[in-house]
C-alpha cells in the first residue's frame, strides 16, 4: 500500500482553512468596499471608500477609539492580577498544592459565557450583589464592561504565565541574590525579561478577545458601543459598513500580532 505523503494529509486541513476562513475574510474585504442603494438597502458591488471615511470621522472613530482603550485597560488589568497569582502559584504554594491552584484557574473556564456574564450583570445592578456589600455600584458601562471582561479573560492570562515562572530557573534567582540583588531588582531585571514572552503570549488572547466581543458588552454596557456591537448593529442595514467596521478590527489585530511576533510571544501560545 502507497503511503501518503505529508503533503497529502495536510490537503485536507488546508483545504478547509483556505474554504472557511481565508475565503469568508476575503469575502469581508470584498464588501468592506461595496455601497449600500439608499433606496432599497440593497448591497452595490463596487469599489468605494466611503465606508472608511466614515469610520475615520464622527462616532465611529470615538468607538474605535473606544474598542482599543477597554482592550488596552482590560490586558493591563489582566497582566497586573495574572502575575503576582501566577508568582504564588509556581513559587510559592507547594508543589502538591498546584494543581488545585490550577483548577481554580480552569474551572471557570468550564462554565457558560453567557452565565458569568448574566452573572456580572446581576451583580452591577441597582440593590445587586456589591451595591448591598458595597455600598455602591459602577453600574452598567465603562467600567461595567472592564470588570466583566478581565474576569472572562483573566485565565487566558494566568496560564501563560504561570508557565514562563515553571521555566524560570530557580539558580537565576539565587545568582541574583548573591549577587546582592534586592527583590525589587531580581524582579525587575531578572524575572520580567524572562517573563515578557509569556506576558505577550498572553495579552494576545485578552486583547484580541476584547477586541472583538460584543455579548458581554451588549448584556452588561447599556448603550456602551465597541466594535463587535456596531458590526452587529449595521449587519442588516448596511453589510458593507458591517464589513468594513469588521475589516478595520482584523487590521488591528494583524498589526497587534506582527509587534507581538518580535517579542517571541507567538511561541509561547
Amino acid at each position: 500500500m502507497k503511503r501518503k505523503t505529508p503533503y497529502g494529509l495536510l490537503a485536507a486541513p488546508l483545504l478547509w482553512l483556505v474554504v472557511a476562513y481565508l475565503g469568508a475574510l476575503a469575502s469581508i474585504f470584498a464588501t468592506a468596499f461595496f455601497t449600500t442603494d439608499s433606496f432599497t438597502n440593497e448591497v452595490v458591488p463596487g469599489f468605494s471608500l466611503d465606508n472608511f471615511r466614515a469610520l475615520a470621522t464622527g462616532t465611529y472613530a470615538g468607538i474605535v477609539g473606544r474598542t482599543l482603550l477597554i482592550a488596552a485597560l482590560v490586558t493591563v488589568l489582566c497582566v497586573g492580577l495574572a502575575v503576582p497569582f501566577a508568582f504564588v502559584m509556581a513559587r510559592v504554594v507547594p508543589a502538591r498544592w498546584r494543581s488545585v491552584g490550577l483548577a481554580l484557574v480552569l474551572v471557570p473556564l468550564w462554565a457558560s459565557y453567557l452565565v458569568k456574564a448574566y452573572a456580572w450583570r446581576a451583580m452591577l445592578q441597582p440593590e445587586g450583589v456589591l451595591e448591598r456589600t458595597l455600598g455602591g455600584t459602577p453600574g452598567y458601562g465603562f467600567v461595567a464592561v472592564v470588570l466583566t471582561l478581565t474576569y472572562l479573560w483573566l485565565p487566558y492570562m494566568i496560564l501563560p504565565v504561570y508557565a514562563g515562572f515553571e521555566r524560570l530557573p530557580e539558580s537565576h534567582l539565587e545568582a541574583s541574590a548573591d549577587l546582592g540583588g534586592s527583590d525589587w531588582a531580581t524582579f525587575r531585571r531578572v524575572v520580567l525579561p524572562a517573563l515578557g514572552p509569556s506576558i505577550a503570549a498572553g495579552t494576545v488572547f485578552t486583547f484580541s478577545l476584547s477586541l472583538g466581543d460584543y455579548i458581554a458588552v451588549s448584556i452588561v454596557g447599556g448603550k456602551l458601543q465597541m466594535l463587535g456591537t456596531a458590526v452587529l448593529q449595521n449587519n442588516v442595514l448596511d453589510l458593507p459598513f458591517a464589513a468594513a467596521l469588521g475589516t478595520v478590527s482584523v487590521v488591528i489585530m494583524v498589526i497587534y500580532l506582527v509587534a507581538m511576533r518580535r517579542t517571541g510571544a507567538l511561541e509561547n501560545l
